[in-house]
C-alpha cells in the first residue's frame, strides 16, 4: 500500500478505529530534548568519510500535525522550530516532504496535512544552526509529497517543475548546500566530513512516487525508490501491532548488514512504519505489550559480545519520536569507532 492510500484509509477509519495505546516516554522514545549534542561532529577527524558515521536521523522530520496516524515527531514548535530542537539534540539527517505551492514555493506536508512550516523555514533553521555550529553537517532527503490522489495533497497548478523550484531555493542560499550534491546533471561521490562541515548535503531528491529526480544527491543512491533499495531499508507498511516484531527484525537485519557492510557506502535504515492498525507512535514506542522499535534498538545497541556481534557502525537510523538516550547511543558508536583507530 502506498503512503497516500494508507493515509486515506486512516482518515476514513478515524471514527471507528481507536489508535493503539502507545508506551510512555522513556530513554528511547518521546524524550528528544533530554539529549543535547549540538557539536558532536566537531571532534571527529576531517578525513572521516560520511559513510563511516553512525547518524541519528528523523523520518518525516516535521510531521507534528494531523493526529495519531499522521504525527511522527514530537511537537517542539511550528515554522520548523521542531527541526531546531532535533538538531540541538543531535539529529543529523532529516526527511522533508514538500508540496508545490503558489509563487513557485514549497510548503511542508505529510500527506494532505500541512505541517505549519514552509521550506524557507527549514532553510532558515538549517542556516542558523550551521552558522552557530560550523563543524557540523546536516544530511537532507527531500521528497515531492503530493501525488494528487485522494488522501494525498495536490500541487498548485501553473507552477514550475519541482526540480526547478528547488534550484531556485539553492540559488537564494549561496554556500548553504554542498555544491556537488545539488548539481542536477551528476551525482556526487561520498565526501569526507571535512569537505562538508557547515553545509547541508542533499542525499537524494525523490519524486512523488519514489525514484530519484535527475542526478541530485549522492551517486550511490541512484536506485532509491519508494520503499527499500540497495542501501535503504524502508519497509514502512506495518499492518498491525503484532507486526511490529517483523519490523524490529527488518531493522535489526539491516543494522547488522550495515555494521559488516561496505565501509565506502552509506546505509539508511528506517525504523519507522505505520498502517491503519499500527500508528507511528505504536511502532516506535510499542503498544499492547509489544515492544516498539525504539526501545528494541536501544537495548540491541547496548548489548555486549556475549549476546551478539556488537554494532560498530549504525549508518543512518531514521527514527520516529526518538528519545534522548537512543540519540546519545547512536552518536556514541562514533566515539567507539575512533577509539579503535577506524576513521573510515
Amino acid at each position: 500500500m502506498k503512503r497516500a492510500a494508507a493515509v486515506l484509509l486512516a482518515l476514513v477509519l478515524t471514527l471507528t478505529v481507536a489508535p493503539s495505546p502507545a508506551q510512555a516516554a522513556d530513554a528511547s522514545y518521546r524524550s528528544l530534548t533530554s539529549a543535547a549534542n549540538p557539536d558532536w561532529m566537531s571532534g571527529l577527524p576531517d578525513a572521516t568519510s560520511l559513510a563511516a558515521l553512525s547518524v541519528p536521523g528523523t523520518h518525516e522530520t516535521l510531521a507534528i500535525r494531523g493526529g495519531a496516524w499522521t504525527q511522527a515527531q514530537e511537537n517542539h514548535g511550528e515554522s520548523a522550530a521542531t527541526l531546531t530542537a532535533q538538531l540541538t539534540a543531535g539529529i543529523r539527517m532529516i526527511d522533508v516532504r514538500a508540496r508545490v505551492n503558489a509563487g513557485n514555493s514549497f510548503t511542508i506536508h505529510h500527506g494532505a496535512t500541512y505541517q505549519n512550516a514552509n521550506f524557507s523555514d527549514v532553510l532558515n533553521r538549517l542556516a542558523d544552526f550551521l552558522a552557530a555550529h560550523p563543524r557540523e553537517t546536516v544530511l537532507l532527503r527531500l521528497k515531492q509529497e503530493c501525488t494528487g490522489q485522494t488522501g494525498s495533497c495536490t500541487d498548485a497548478t501553473g507552477q514550475a517543475p519541482f526540480a526547478d523550484i528547488f534550484d531556485s531555493y539553492v540559488a537564494q542560499r549561496p554556500g548553504l548546500f554542498w555544491a556537488p550534491s545539488v548539481t542536477r546533471s551528476a551525482g556526487a561521490a561520498m565526501p569526507t566530513l571535512g569537505a562538508v562541515r557547515g553545509k547541508v548535503v542533499l542525499v537524494v531528491l525523490n519524486g512523488p512516487y519514489g525514484g530519484r529526480l535527475h542526478q541530485y544527491g549522492l551517486a550511490q543512491f541512484a536506485d532509491w525508490k519508494d520503499g527499500s533499495s540497495t542501501y535503504v531499508q524502508d519497509e514502512y507498511n506495518v499492518p498491525n501491532v503484532g507486526a511490529i516484531a517483523t519490523k524490529r527484525d527488518q531493522v535489526r537485519r539491516f543494522l547488522d548488514a550495515t555494521s559488516a557492510g561496505d565501509p565506502t557506502k552509506m546505509y539508511v535504515n528506517f525504523a519507522s512504519g505505520a498502517s491503519v492498525f499500527a500508528t507511528p507512535e505504536a511502532v516506535a514506542g510499542g503498544a499492547l505489550g509489544v515492544q516498539g522499535v525504539n526501545p528494541f534498538l536501544l537495548t540491541y545497541l547496548n548489548e555486549g559480545p556475549e549476546v551478539h556481534t556488537p554494532v560498530v557502525r549504525t549508518g543512518v537510523l531514521m527514527l520516529d519520536f526518538p528519545g534522548g538516550g537512543l540519540i546519545n547511543r547512536v552518536i556514541a558508536v562514533n566515539t567507539a569507532r575512533l577509539a579503535r583507530g577506524d576513521h573510515g
